[in-house]
């Protein structure tokens, strides 16, 4: 790694730390987050060429979204697990969860501000990418598919709900940045974090569903969205909120990497 890639990388970490550690100190927030995951891809990357087909043909490339674009920076910001807690009674989401949902919707707006000020006094561009609301409402996909990006990153794999677990789990919001800087990608490996894929063991996201959008069958997209729907109905006082959270909220994946902790318990001698 150049001596300027490694200032550049320790810089951006260092932003997207601090701003999670001010939105932690800030009155008027009621959610928390905990310590950020930061992941670096190459825009090169041929994994991003398949992104069209195996999610929409609109879906974008970095390069579509920054001519000369080298870099993408992914990002995954914990809630704090009390936010989940809040979420594992009832069949509709928490207001915590709800609260939660909009106020990282705004710290990833400030996270990517922050970035690109950092990014231009280094004499390069970013992107300031919305973290949510950019999907093709008809088919519910996204043109820019925040959670693809960062597996891409090797912040996480795929669970059965189709979220994004990470070492921290999934409770928690992704954002992005594509740069023209060029920074070493992080090393990713490809191995499961879900304990269903792993060995079987665990359908408890499938469980808590309640618009019952998971199984074997092909995601049910469409019922999910309308629970989303129903929830933001239910908290329009509060801003939008179209979430639920309940697949992610209390199942073993909802903090940590089950299978790496089922794997060190296994490994431990007897």
């Amino acid at each position: 790694m150049a001596r300027g890639d490694g200032i550049m990388r320790k810089g951006i970490v260092a932003a997207i730390e601090a701003a999670v550690d001010e939105a932690n100190r800030q009155a008027g927030i009621a959610s928390a987050w905990q310590t950020p995951l930061v992941g670096f891809a190459d825009a090169g990357d041929p994994l991003f060429d398949e992104l069209p087909e195996a999610i929409r043909p609109s879906h974008a490339l970095p390069g579509d979204l920054l001519p000369g674009a080298r870099t993408v920076i992914a990002y995954f910001l914990p809630f704090d697990p009390a936010i989940a807690r809040s979420n594992h009674r009832g069949a509709f989401s928490s207001e915590a969860w709800a609260v939660a949902y909009i106020e990282t919707n705004r710290l990833i707006a400030s996270i990517n501000d922050r970035m690109n000020t950092l990014l231009e006094l280094a004499g390069y561009r970013g992107t300031r990418l919305p973290a949510t609301h950019n999907f093709d409402e008809e088919q519910l996909m996204s043109d820019w598919s925040h959670k693809h990006v960062a597996y891409i990153a090797g912040i996480g794999s795929f669970g059965h709900h189709h979220m994004l677990i990470t070492d921290k789990g999934c409770c928690g919001r992704l954002g992005s940045v594509v740069t023209d800087a060029r920074i070493a990608p992080t090393q990713r490996t490809d191995r499961e974090r879900c304990l269903f894929k792993y060995d079987g063991s665990c359908r408890k996201c499938e469980n808590r569903c309640p618009a019952e959008a998971l199984g074997e069958a092909p995601f049910r997209r469409h019922a999910c969205y309308d629970r989303l729907l129903e929830n933001a109905r239910r908290h329009e006082h509060l801003g939008l909120a179209d979430v639920c959270g309940k697949c992610a909220a209390t199942v073993p994946c909802s903090f940590i990497d089950p299978v790496a902790r089922a794997s060190r318990k296994q490994s431990v001698p007897k």
